[in-house]
């Protein structure tokens, strides 16, 4: 017997007494979050009521400064499809500049997908100056703020998804999902024509709504034995199956095949997925992400949002988890410099404007 474990849970008591206030998510890493019994009791349907409350109340107060066309899609689906983001006549120079950027980058293997990211930092912003205009647009910033519930200026990174490559395991981002048991924001620029066949974003629409019958089905999940569910939705980010979105009165998911310069603006709190790709390919986005404590009830109030500051925090965060990997993991693995399109890849499709 482990006479240390007693007294390690009794000093960890607090933290993840606080954690029930915050984003913290996992039914495996805190005990109280995934206590059965105090679920039974209600607890996981209360954080999840209290922060989709909070949320309505947030953007309410954002909505004001939101294109009406954009709102009522979002309201309506949980996503936002906006084409010719950037203006058609700069966009092949802006995605070549890209393109040819070369930076410190990070990737992820999750089965058969390797995910790279490049940092949307000073020295790639310095680079391609268009970048810094468009993510500085009033429009597009009212809409992010109006989908994170927040202002607050997201992450944003350059990221290649490469399918297929060398791994008959599965991708787990393939498996219809939420990504917490509230909202965040997630969006995508594709660079590159999306095909249908060609791992599309998917998304159940109206699945952004926490009504009764969600929270119904988020009560019934949090029941369950996290240790007997599969790893993902145990730490949080729970999959869903079509009959389940049945019984949730949802219809099927939509796979949103799109043109080159087409941006993409969710809410993934909704359940949405990566398609299936057919074939092996490298999708192209400038990609963004934005969650906050859900139970925040004020709107700003985050001084790394501030110029100066915001565009740094992804070197930031990489160096932070790389120092504590031991205690909070870090997956993204340092890979040299590279260019987000990468030949070591050369077996699979570039798709091309």
């Amino acid at each position: 017997m482990n006479v240390f474990k007693p007294v390690k849970a009794l000093l960890l008591l607090p933290l993840w007494a606080l954690q029930v206030v915050t984003s913290a998510k996992s039914f495996l890493d805190n005990p109280i979050i995934g206590s059965r019994r105090l679920n039974r009791w209600g607890l996981h349907r209360t954080r999840v009521r209290a922060a989709a409350a909070l949320c309505r109340w947030r953007r309410g107060r954002l909505s004001k400064r939101v294109r009406p066309d954009w709102r009522k899609a979002f309201d309506r689906n949980g996503f936002v499809v906006v084409e010719n983001v950037i203006p058609p006549e700069q966009f092949a120079t802006v995605r070549q500049a890209i393109l040819d950027y070369e930076g410190p980058a990070r990737e992820m293997r999750q089965g058969d997908a390797i995910t790279r990211r490049l940092a949307v930092d000073p020295d790639l912003l310095r680079s391609v100056p268009q970048l810094r205009t468009l993510l500085a647009r009033e429009d597009l910033n009212s809409l992010f703020h109006y989908v994170a519930s927040f202002r607050v200026t997201p992450l944003h990174y350059v990221q290649t998804i490469v399918t297929h490559d060398e791994s008959e395991a599965a991708d787990p981002q393939e498996m219809l999902h939420a990504d917490s048991f509230h909202s965040s924001l997630k969006a995508w620029l594709f660079l590159n024509p999306v095909a249908p066949d060609e791992a599309p974003f998917r998304f159940a629409p109206g699945s952004h709504r926490f009504d009764a019958a969600r929270l119904d089905w988020e009560h019934e999940r949090s029941l369950k034995d996290p240790t007997a569910i599969d790893r993902l939705s145990a730490r949080g980010s729970p999959r869903v199956s079509l009959e389940e979105l049945r019984r949730m009165n949802l219809p099927q998911p939509q796979d949103l095949s799109v043109p080159a310069n087409t941006l993409i603006v969710a809410d993934t709190g909704g359940f949405h997925a990566r398609g299936a790709s057919a074939r092996p390919v490298e999708r192209v986005e400038i990609w963004s992400y934005a969650r906050r404590n859900p139970f925040l009830p004020w709107l700003g109030g985050d001084l790394l949002s501030l110029p100066g500051l915001a565009e740094r925090r992804v070197m930031w965060l990489w160096a932070l988890r790389d120092k504590f990997e031991k205690y909070v993991g870090q997956p993204w693995r340092p890979v040299g410099r590279r260019r987000a399109v990468n030949s070591m890849h050369k077996n699979n499709k570039v798709n091309s404007c």
